[in-house]
């Protein structure tokens, strides 16, 4: 039996398809995530960031991007993504370990870690979510989008479901 590609390649090795393929599905990156600490004011609480700073904890919402499909917890605009939301990050091979933001269930961190594919991922069903979808490891259902919210009041959105990372 041949072995998976992502349990004999490094995910550096991988190739572009192999790469995106990893990609669980779930949505969760679509979030908004939010930095507070003791130096945020009101002209830097919502202004977008690259890293977190000693003692800075982030929070995420349940608050999604304008363009996530709800239903199947896909860009409606995958290819023009980054022009129509400068603040979405592109993840790929070469800033892997820039992307703090991922959620413990993502399967990039976790083969990162060394922790493998969790058991609903839907490579190990057949390229269905359905098993993804019923663990509750996806967003579907659980969000409002950021054009239907008032940012004003973003700390009443703020969840701890994403960081929740079952097998």
């Amino acid at each position: 039996m041949t072995t998976p590609f992502w349990q004999s390649k490094s995910l550096e090795q991988m190739t572009r398809s192999e790469w995106e393929s990893l990609c669980d599905g779930c949505a969760k990156c679509c979030l908004h995530k939010f930095i507070d600490d003791e130096n945020t004011t009101e002209a830097t609480e919502l202004m977008p960031t690259d890293h977190i700073n000693e003692g800075e904890q982030m929070s995420y919402s349940n608050i999604a991007c304008h363009l996530l499909n709800d239903k199947t917890c896909q860009c409606s605009q995958y290819a023009k993504r980054t022009q129509l939301v400068p603040d979405c990050v592109q993840l790929t091979q070469e800033n892997l370990d820039d992307v703090f933001f991922m959620p413990p269930s993502c399967t990039y961190r976790r083969l990162k870690e060394g922790r493998g594919l969790p058991s609903w991922h839907p490579l190990l069903h057949k390229g269905k979510k359905s098993a993804m979808h019923k663990a509750g490891m996806s967003v579907r259902g659980k969000i409002v989008k950021d054009n239907e919210v008032d940012i004003d009041f973003f700390e009443d959105y703020i969840v701890r479901w994403p960081l929740d990372d079952i097998d």
